[in-house]
């Protein structure tokens, strides 16, 4: 009786000394850093075409009527 008392007892120590874990967590400062966007626009090249294409932009959208007989 006394054996299988301590047998439990040793059994009951070793489960719970041995089961325990532990857990340890870090988290890390999340660094942002800035965007640079470059962006570059032509404004000078759509002017010129624009003034390229302006005598096509003039002309009616009717053709004229000529008297071919």
């Amino acid at each position: 009786m006394k054996q299988t008392i301590i047998l439990a007892a040793c059994l009951l120590m070793a489960t719970t000394f041995g089961c325990s874990t532990s857990h340890k967590v870090e988290v890390a400062p999340v660094e942002v850093k800035p965007i640079h966007i470059t962006i570059d626009v032509n404004v000078r090249v759509d002017r010129a075409l624009d003034d390229f294409f302006s005598d096509i932009d003039e002309v009616p959208a009717t053709p004229e009527a000529t008297n071919a007989q």
